[in-house]
């Protein structure tokens, strides 16, 4: 019997780039700002905040902000 691990067959598709204020408004939602909070601080509109959360969402397949929250903090957001 043998002990050492064998190779799983099982590879993650590589994450896509997240662009720099995608990755600053994911951070904020992430914190618990709601998008108003995170529009201010970026100095931004709520809508532009929902775009950017609409579209990171498209790039990591997630639906929700929970889920979304959960990644971001998995990765050290």
């Amino acid at each position: 019997m043998s002990l050492t691990p064998t190779p799983t067959t099982h590879t993650e598709a590589p994450t896509p780039a997240l662009a720099p204020r995608e990755l600053e408004t994911l951070h904020h939602i992430a914190s618990g700002c709601t998008y108003l909070q995170a529009a201010r601080q970026m100095g931004l509109s709520p809508h532009t905040i929902d775009a950017y959360l609409r579209r990171i969402r498209t790039k990591l397949n997630i639906n929700t902000t929970a889920e979304l929250t959960r990644w971001a903090i998995s990765v050290g957001l």
